[in-house]
């Protein structure tokens, strides 16, 4: 997604430009809310349109992302809306490297008190921050729920009672939910909360203000 803990982690990589996915913009634009965090970096920024191509797929939008907004570093190169993503990345080539420190986020994560069943509510800004104790927990995360890959471990990397996760505004071929199914193989409870509802790249967000858009059959049962 475009927001701003996914630019962060493309920026602390020392990346010229960055395109990313728009996941529907969604609450307070957090879906493009990178694009003014890279410019303060002095990093071209751009995302592309959910609805033009899956995301959390790269290839796919290399070969069909429209690009729906452009930062100000961007625009001075010449990307603009409606033009293709691979032209925007070309075009980005161009970019002189920041060379400017890229703070340090470390507020991505947080663990609630255990409730009535013994099971904490574990909040993650990225599915990538799972730890091995989160196992058998309630984790509410950030992160879009489209899966990485076709590996049913990538939907979530541990065993957890429930995930839940934002749907990005569903987007293209469906690629913002993809993750319930799998975790279905697995019993996980699963979910999704809406686009509008809650910025995507803040769990406590999706905790506080996700209302549920999508459920697997797990979810359901339950």
């Amino acid at each position: 997604h475009g927001g701003f803990y996914a630019a962060y982690c493309a920026c602390k990589a020392g990346v010229r430009g960055v395109i990313l996915n728009d996941a529907g913009r969604g609450k307070d634009d957090a879906g493009i809310g990178g694009g003014a965090y890279c410019d303060d970096l002095g990093i071209a920024y751009a995302a592309v349109d959910t609805l033009s191509a899956k995301i959390g797929n790269g290839d796919d939008m290399a070969a069909r992302g429209v690009i729906s907004t452009v930062n100000k570093v961007a625009a001075s190169l010449g990307v603009t809306v409606g033009m293709a993503a691979i032209e925007a990345a070309a075009l980005m080539r161009k970019a002189a490297p920041s060379g400017k420190p890229v703070p340090v986020y470390e507020e991505a994560r947080e663990t609630l008190a255990p409730g009535a069943s013994g099971r904490r509510i574990v909040l993650i800004d990225s599915a990538s921050l799972v730890k091995p104790e989160d196992t058998g927990q309630i984790v509410i995360t950030g992160s879009h729920g489209g899966l990485p890959n076709p590996d049913p471990f990538s939907a979530m990397k541990v065993d957890a009672f429930a995930a839940f996760f934002h749907d990005a505004g569903v987007g293209a071929d469906g690629a913002g939910i993809t993750r319930l199914p799998n975790l279905d193989t697995r019993g996980i409870i699963g979910g999704t909360v809406a686009a509008a509802s809650a910025r995507i790249g803040d769990a406590r967000s999706v905790y506080r203000d996700g209302v549920l858009s999508h459920l697997n059959e797990a979810a359901k049962a339950a």
